[in-house]
């Protein structure tokens, strides 16, 4: 027992590095939520004997999104078991998807595509305490004051019954088929059937309602596609590549830019960007303002490209024109010995944190240039490679 005890100590004391207890710190948490209404009685059931888990902190240091490619994040995600899956509850709940794509304009496929990802249509939802986890990565220093307010907002939710005290989620405080955050959740959360209750695990009508309403609040645009795959000519400029380049897609055609199949583009005065996910090797895709919702789901744009691929899947479209980069992965260690190189040598990548952000992307857009490769700002292994 005392060296359980101890382990606990040390492991809290190690991964938190913080100045206070995670004791004082749920009395902090706790005079807040009082504050804001929650009732004594909830937060003393909440926090009864509750006690860290340092588990949930190396499960967000390690999220796929930061240390995978496109190929290797999508072909897990968008494969024929899933693609198997979808389609059945596409099937199996025809009716009710129906009315709720009707009533928020959000068709069955993309409601059903987000399911896909966030959980397996409902097969993973995570077993773990949401209260312990939001607890102990809110007493994380790094990104505290975002889970503080996620894990206010879970005692809120209890305090109004609206999920039970024992409710289970993400190592992040995900919860349900639809892996909302308990923000979201007051925010989006729709109780379809009346009950009184936002039942993201087991009600479907909950479930599609909530996941419809939060992508209608978010600004999706009812017909309209998400974007499509591209063809890029040789010798073209990277430099207009990225979520911050608009130009129509007349402007885009008139550049060289094709369909993924190597057709015509459509004459559409719609407003497009161009990404390239995996450098000029990999797909290109031009996207639309429904991408933009998507990426307000989740900020990823691995994710975001997953989910709007798997609905067009779902929807009968074709596989990608592209052809799989069998590249290897690099480590959070690699992107920062990449990081700390290109600083070296006079391109601003800010601190090395092993996470290739625009700033990082930027300080390689401009290495390639002045070395004479095609400058696509692509942090993968033949940068990687290049660095050594």
């Amino acid at each position: 027992m005392f060296l359980r005890f101890f382990c606990l100590i040390f492991l809290t004391t190690s991964v938190f590095a913080s100045s206070h207890s995670f004791e004082e710190f749920l009395d902090q948490v706790r005079k807040t939520a009082t504050e804001q209404g929650v009732s004594k009685s909830t937060i003393d059931k909440a926090f009864f004997e509750l006690t860290p888990r340092p588990s949930a902190i190396a499960s967000d240091k390690a999220q796929a999104e930061f240390n995978q490619n496109f190929w290797h994040y999508v072909n897990k995600r968008v494969n024929k078991v899933r693609l198997n899956n979808g389609k059945d509850t596409l099937k199996n709940n025809a009716s009710l998807l129906s009315k709720t794509s009707e009533k928020y304009g959000v068709p069955a496929y993309v409601i059903v595509a987000f399911l896909g990802l966030e959980s397996n249509y409902g097969n993973y939802m995570g077993s773990d305490s949401l209260i312990r986890s939001l607890a102990t990565l809110a007493y994380d220093k790094r990104r505290s004051k975002f889970f503080t307010r996620e894990l206010i907002a879970v005692l809120k939710l209890m305090d109004k019954k609206t999920i039970p005290f024992d409710a289970t989620g993400s190592w992040a405080g995900a919860m349900g088929a639809v892996q909302f955050m308990p923000t979201n959740v007051i925010a989006y959360g729709v109780d379809a059937n009346n009950d009184g209750k936002v039942d993201l695990w087991n009600e479907k009508a909950d479930i599609y309602a909530s996941a419809a309403n939060f992508l209608n609040k978010l600004g999706w645009k009812k017909s309209e596609k998400w974007g499509r795959e591209a063809l890029i000519p040789k010798n073209f400029d990277y430099q207009l590549t990225g979520l911050d380049n608009e130009k129509t897609v007349n402007e885009w055609a008139a550049l060289g830019v094709r369909r993924g199949n190597n057709s015509n583009l459509p004459k559409s005065n719609f407003k497009a960007s161009l990404i390239v996910p995996m450098g000029h090797r990999g797909p290109a895709f031009l996207v639309y303002r429904n991408f933009n919702t998507i990426m307000g789901w989740n900020r990823s744009i691995l994710y975001a490209l997953s989910v709007a691929y798997l609905s067009d899947r779902l929807n009968g479209n074709a596989k990608l024109s592209a052809k799989t980069i069998d590249e290897p992965l690099l480590s959070k260690e690699d992107i920062m010995q990449i990081q700390n190189t290109l600083n070296l040598l006079g391109y601003d990548t800010g601190t090395p944190d092993g996470m290739a952000g625009s700033k990082t992307r930027k300080a390689t857009r401009q290495f390639q240039s002045d070395i004479g490769l095609t400058a696509d700002g692509y942090v993968g292994y033949e940068l990687f490679q290049q660095l050594q």
